[in-house]
């Protein structure tokens, strides 16, 4: 019976991509006939749904939540105000001198404003509204915008304290949760913090490589020519003002200060977001571009994309409710332990099927359905959990990217004008893929990039002492006594 699940998900998977209906409408439809076809075959009584309630009221109570629609509010604001605009001129200003400056300003403004923009979806809207047509004013190729764009858009998967990030995290800890209490062993359950600081070095090493990549691809071209292609811009003035420039380098201490604060625990998420918020409703304000239209047009896609949301958790809740019902965690956990190579070739095909699963789902979808059945089993075999989480990152980030069916790919087709050559943009993706690759490779042999200090820390103190340590021990009690005691006082 567990092998029906495994029909159910290609059903899904089917449906999404031909049926052009919610993700969410898929994935209820799909679970209720599964569930009432599973009645009548007499798999399981109807008393199954009484446990559905409990499930969302449960979900629903979790804190975390809170802090999603503030950070689609954060994005809906980016869309919306010229925050994004005035960056990237700013950073075309500062790099004027090198041929590889819109590259490189879009990759630095894709790492600044992606972890807070939410989604791949989302963040991809944003630098194409920002980005898109100065790209083309400067006679940059469609194909190379259109890849600059999903790569700049992609970094926030991995860069924390993105909300992709903040779910995965999430997701993660009730997996590990689950797969320590089916092994029985004692374990530091992992956390959202912890998700946090081992995505950092990785992370970090990747923009690094990015940005070594893309100036080296596009350093031919000389600052002269570069200079003449930016006189003309469809979207504002070439050269930003001063008022720019100090809004510029508010803007960027300001998103430094909040990411670094969340990624290091010194805020939560939901803070973070809500200084954010606050910061970019100010600034629409002060700037007298968050008029009453606009902020209108904020709410509404701010309630719409965090209605579709919800919809979507729920719906994957449901979704993995039935699955489970199907036996289909336990089938996937005895496939992953008979596969020949233990736990490296589990973790391989686990990886695997997150890349597939890029191709026609989106981050959210991913972590709600496809994490909680397969990580449990995987957590099994392989206890890092941390590590795990952060592979699982980077595989996902280079399944949005590779073409033709990324679903970065997709969306970046659909609102760039004109026809994208899938030959040209495979060859404009490449430098970005083997570096994604490269640090995928590093990562997997040696899982120490992935930084753990609470493990390190719990570790230590768990540590043996040594003889040394046990005489000094002995010996400091031994004085403490045979010291005489305190002469009472009158």
């Amino acid at each position: 019976m567990g092998a029906a699940g495994l029909w159910m998900l290609l059903a899904t998977a089917l449906l999404m991509a031909v049926s052009g209906l919610p993700a969410w409408t898929v994935l209820v439809g799909t679970a209720m006939a599964f569930a009432v076809g599973g009645m009548v075959l007499g798999l399981w009584p109807a008393q199954l749904f009484f446990a559905l309630p409990l499930r969302l009221l449960g979900l629903l109570e979790h804190d975390l939540l809170q802090a999603l629609p503030l950070y689609v509010l954060i994005g809906a604001l980016l869309n919306r105000l010229p925050l994004t605009d005035i960056l990237f001129r700013v950073a075309l200003r500062l790099m004027r001198r090198t041929a590889a400056a819109p590259y490189l300003a879009g990759l630095g403004l894709g790492t600044l404003l992606a972890p807070m923009n939410g989604s791949v979806g989302a963040s991809i809207t944003m630098l194409s509204r920002a980005m898109g047509r100065r790209l083309g004013a400067r006679g940059i190729p469609a194909e190379s915008g259109a890849a600059l764009i999903c790569t700049a858009s992609t970094v926030g998967v991995v860069v924390p304290p993105s909300l992709v990030l903040i779910l995965l995290g999430d997701a993660m800890m009730r997996a590990h949760t689950e797969a320590v209490n089916t092994a029985a062993r004692a374990a530091l359950i992992v956390n959202t913090q912890d998700i946090f600081l081992g995505a950092l070095r990785p992370a970090a090493a990747m923009l690094v490589l990015f940005m070594v990549a893309t100036w080296w691809r596009h350093r031919g071209v000389s600052p002269a020519e570069s200079a003449a292609a930016s006189t003309a811009t469809p979207t504002g003035p070439a050269s930003p003002s001063r008022a720019d420039w100090a809004i510029a380098v508010g803007a960027v201490a300001c998103i430094l200060a909040l990411l670094t604060g969340v990624t290091l625990g010194y805020l939560y998420a939901v803070e973070g977001a809500a200084t954010g918020a606050l910061a970019l409703c100010g600034f629409g304000l002060a700037t007298g571009t968050l008029t009453r239209s606009v902020g209108r047009q904020v709410l509404q896609d701010t309630l719409a994309i965090t209605g579709a949301l919800f919809a979507l958790l729920m719906a994957a809740t449901t979704y993995t409710l039935v699955l489970r019902a199907l036996g289909t965690d336990v089938w996937i956990g005895d496939l992953l332990r008979s596969l020949p190579g233990g736990g490296s070739a589990a973790l391989a095909a686990v990886l695997g099927m997150l890349v597939l699963s890029a191709f026609v789902l989106d981050a959210f979808e991913i972590i709600f359905v496809i994490v909680p059945i397969a990580m449990p089993p995987l957590l099994v075999l392989v206890p890092d959990a941390a590590w795990v989480a952060v592979l699982a990152l980077l595989v996902l980030q280079m399944g949005f990217l590779l073409p033709p069916f990324g679903y970065a790919i997709l969306m970046v087709g659909h609102l760039l004008p004109g026809r994208l050559s899938t030959r040209r943009l495979s060859r404009a993706l490449a430098p970005y893929l083997l570096v994604q690759a490269a640090v995928i490779a590093a990562v997997w042999c040696w899982p120490a990039l992935v930084w753990q200090p609470r493990s390190a820390a719990v570790a230590a103190e768990a540590a043996p002492l040594s003889e040394e340590e046990v005489q000094k021990l002995f010996d400091q009690q031994r004085l403490e006594f045979d010291k005489p005691p305190a002469e009472a006082t009158p």
